[in-house]
């Protein structure tokens, strides 16, 4: 009676035991995963974005602004014209948030020296506040490319910069508050993520770092590569992936790390056959936008397209005009952003929105993979 007893006790215990882990599995595999940024750097006018899936975006960066004196402005008022028309696409997506972004490639010409005094960051951040109030919009993003090493040619950058950097956005933080968002742009390359930022003395502050996993194969280059790959190659260590574990060894918390995606080709000249033209002898030729692809890079115009599995990148030789191209396609954006979402990172981010296609573009499948459709069940 006892055995009896005892054998129907362990029976129950068991079975509660296998209820409970059925439970606990069950609430884990419908607990939703947590919501990524999905951000659009905007270059354009009042216009430009109207025929975009805007409402699939959290955020809109304008771009770009610059500094008069120590204070930073828009450049013309059909610029301010532009931010207005981004603002009123709240209504109907209200938790959208507008970004000014200061600088750029090029834009950025007296950053080290005017934040390399207390008064030119004061007087920056509250001509920053100033802005983002009468404009409406929802926090500043920093584009200074780039704080201790070489950025455009010409540019003064020190040593002092990188401290600087960290005073700048404290300074930022003091005047805002917690009421406005504060990002910056990060270079994506080792030289960058290891000289420029004080990291653990910023990223406290800050909302996000958009890491600019894109031109690591730039215009000035004489070698050709994958500009925007996910993983390193034995050839190439640069890629999104190199940069997002530097970025977590320095403990910059994952979940303010912004992934960066380019909607747009960059396309180089004289370029032997040897390997399809990957890793090989080239100069610079120009760059084009997704959406042109299939007038400017596709097999009518005689490029051959192919994919490296290890990078997980798509490339294209042209052999009768010697060109290579290196680019995102939709293959290598949903891997992205299926990397964001496996690493638990912030977001992903793209330069820049006007390059993808209105319809049936790149944004379309990053809110494809960000919100997949279940599958439907077999009914029979």
């Amino acid at each position: 009676m006892q055995r009896t007893i005892l054998f129907v006790s362990i029976l129950f215990l068991a079975l509660c035991g296998l209820y409970s882990c059925k439970e606990s599995d069950s609430h884990k595999e419908t607990t939703p995963t947590a919501p990524i940024d999905v951000i659009a750097y905007y270059y354009g006018d009042s216009t430009g974005f109207k025929n975009y899936a805007t409402e699939q975006l959290t955020h809109i960066i304008y771009s770009f602004l610059h500094l008069k004196g120590n204070k930073i402005a828009f450049d013309k008022p059909e610029d301010s014209l532009a931010v207005v028309k981004l603002v009123q696409l709240k209504e109907k997506n209200v938790s959208l948030k507008v970004l000014l972004s200061l600088g750029g490639w090029g834009g950025c010409e007296t950053c080290s020296q005017t934040f390399s005094t207390e008064q030119g960051r004061k007087e920056f951040a509250q001509s920053v506040k100033d802005l983002l109030v009468k404009t409406k919009t929802d926090g500043i993003d920093l584009d200074w490319e780039y704080p201790a090493i070489e950025g455009f040619p010409g540019h003064q950058f020190t040593p002092q910069d990188k401290h600087n950097f960290t005073l700048l956005i404290q300074t930022l933080r003091a005047v805002l508050g917690d009421t406005y968002e504060i990002s910056f742009a990060a270079g994506g390359y080792t030289e960058y993520l290891q000289k420029s930022v004080e990291w653990s003395a910023v990223m406290p502050l800050v909302n996000r770092v958009n890491l600019m996993s894109y031109d690591l194969i730039n215009g000035n280059s004489i070698v050709t590569g994958h500009h925007t790959p996910l993983y390193s190659t034995r050839q190439q260590l640069e890629s999104t992936d190199h940069g997002v574990h530097l970025l977590d060894s320095m403990g910059v918390p994952l979940s303010k790390i912004i992934i960066g995606a380019a909607f747009y080709a960059r396309v180089f000249k004289d370029v032997d056959s040897i390997n399809n033209g990957l890793y090989r002898l080239a100069k610079f030729k120009t760059g084009i936008n997704f959406k042109d692809f299939i007038d400017s890079l596709s097999d009518t115009q005689g490029f051959v397209y192919k994919w490296d599995s290890i990078a997980k990148a798509p490339y294209a030789y042209n052999a009768s005009k010697k060109e290579f191209a290196t680019f995102d396609n939709k293959q290598s954006i949903a891997l992205k952003t299926q990397y964001v979402i496996d690493k638990k990172l912030g977001g992903i981010m793209f330069w820049e929105l006007t390059g993808d296609r209105p319809q049936k573009g790149l944004l379309e499948t990053i809110t494809r993979i960000k919100n997949p459709i279940p599958e439907m069940t077999d009914q029979k």
